[in-house]
């Protein structure tokens, strides 16, 4: 596998046809949820993802503070293929893009509930109540670089 981590304007544009193909196909249609994934905030951040034979099979972005929080955040995670190693490995890049690019010292997200623990493996402590977003239940959660 090859890790990319591009700001928009870097990325190659089949390369990000197949990441809104992805996202929409797994937040939109597997998770029957409508809401905006094209939200603007796509432009100013940092893209990483990895690609296998030529295929992108995981993907995350990173804001930059005062985007979403008053922390450096990460959103849209993804691994096409589940449970085999891709989102923790993609998520570990994900963090240390974070600091490289935005000099993050903590990182925020919110969590879909089902995935709590997997955001745990990697450092993230639950650090509020559980919400509703969108029709699926959230949890705040941040880790400390």
């Amino acid at each position: 596998m090859e890790l990319f981590v591009r700001r928009f304007d870097e990325l190659d544009i089949h390369d990000l046809y197949e990441i809104m193909k992805l996202r929409c196909d797994v937040f939109i249609v597997e998770q029957e949820c409508h809401y905006e994934d094209i939200d603007g905030r796509d432009i100013n951040a940092i893209h990483v993802y990895l690609k296998d034979n030529n295929e992108i099979v995981g993907y995350l972005r990173i804001l930059d503070k005062g985007v979403l929080f008053k922390e450096v955040s990460i959103g849209r995670v993804i691994a096409k293929r589940r449970r085999v190693g891709i989102g923790s490995e993609l998520l570990k890049a994900g963090l240390i893009a974070a600091k490289k690019y935005y000099n993050a010292d903590k990182i925020k997200i919110e969590a879909q509930v089902y995935a709590k623990s997997f955001y745990e493996r990697v450092g993230f402590k639950v650090c509020g109540a559980e919400f509703l977003e969108d029709g699926i239940p959230h949890v705040p959660m941040v880790v400390e670089l």
